[in-house]
């Protein structure tokens, strides 16, 4: 089986807050880097009452404080709401702090709505340079040229691994283009899952960061001991998503016993859709899926995510996936 990984999106659970959204993530990564997962990484989203990685290098800061062995990373740093010099001073503390166990997946979309954009200080415009400012970001991170006016402190000579995260064709030809691994947002957006790989590997260049590819996709996982208590567990995911189509995104609210009974057909099937990537059911039927999505997809690695209510379901059912 390949490497296992955790993307956690700091979920604030319905009656809870950030503070202690930050403190179960905490005591999630400390049980991952127990059960053997490679990485384990958080997200950068803005003006989300249901998410607290907003600050995404100041979360993973706490990770890294908590834990020793496992690697660190943003899934991902949106690049067009920082200046490139900002995020490598970011990552080069990071690694300052944690040594070399950090890595720095980069997105092109702002990860927000337009007027947060703003609020952010960028335009609509700033994705248009993405593949400037992920070289330029490079740059900050490699060895300094003697007559560099301009270094990142800390950052400069860290060489921390840089990912291109994507949902499209777009993300998998710069990654290849610049030679880079490469990650798929499958969990939320399975659309161009296999093209987008297909195109990576296709069009891959050799680099001084990567000799041949290596991709990473990401499945939902909700595992429990029995099928009821795993369809519960997704039910909050469902309803967060059916939410955020209508305009109203928010905590992850509480599950429920049938998704069905509070969910008009049309509706959940946009949100099943969009959760297409995903792993529930019992400990068996979970690991099959685990293992014939890594036969379609060839991935090198899997990232797994359990957008759960309740903490110690959403450690058991990632415990499951460890046991793989």
């Amino acid at each position: 089986m390949v490497p296992l990984s955790i993307l956690d999106l700091a979920p604030i659970v319905q009656g809870s807050s950030a503070a202690e959204s930050l403190q179960r993530s905490g005591d999630l990564a400390m049980h991952a880097e127990r059960w053997g997962f490679k990485r384990f990484w958080m997200a950068e989203h803005h003006n989300m009452t249901g998410i607290a990685s907003a600050a995404t290098a100041v979360a993973l800061a706490h990770i890294g404080s908590v834990t020793s062995t496992i690697r660190i990373g943003a899934g991902g740093i949106m690049l067009p709401n920082h200046a490139p010099l900002v995020a490598a001073e970011q990552f080069g503390t990071l690694q300052a702090l944690y040594g070399d166990r950090v890595d720095l997946g980069l997105g092109r979309a702002p990860g927000t709505d337009g007027a947060t954009l703003r609020a952010l200080r960028r335009d609509y415009n700033s994705a248009s340079s993405f593949p400037d400012d992920v070289r330029e970001l490079l740059g900050y991170l490699d060895d300094a040229a003697d007559d560099a006016f301009i270094r990142a402190v800390p950052g400069q000579g860290s060489h921390v691994p840089v990912w291109i995260l994507g949902s499209s064709l777009y993300g998998a030809q710069l990654a290849a283009a610049l030679g880079l691994p490469y990650a798929f947002a499958s969990h939320f957006a399975p659309d161009h899952l296999h093209a987008a790989l297909d195109v990576y590997r296709r069009e891959f260049k050799a680099s001084k960061y990567l000799s041949k590819p290596y991709a990473m996709a990401a499945v939902n996982v909700f595992a429990a001991d029995t099928e009821a208590e795993a369809a519960r567990l997704m039910s909050s995911m469902q309803l967060q998503f059916v939410a955020l189509r209508r305009g109203n995104p928010g905590p992850l609210p509480a599950p429920v016993d049938d998704i069905h009974s509070v969910v008009d057909p049309v509706s959940l099937a946009g949100a099943n859709h969009a959760l297409k990537y995903t792993a529930w059911g019992v400990p068996e039927d979970v690991h099959a899926y685990l293992r014939d999505f890594v036969s379609a997809t060839g991935v090198d690695e899997l990232m797994l995510t359990c957008h759960a209510y309740d903490h110690r379901a959403r450690l058991r059912s990632l415990e499951i996936a460890a046991d793989l």
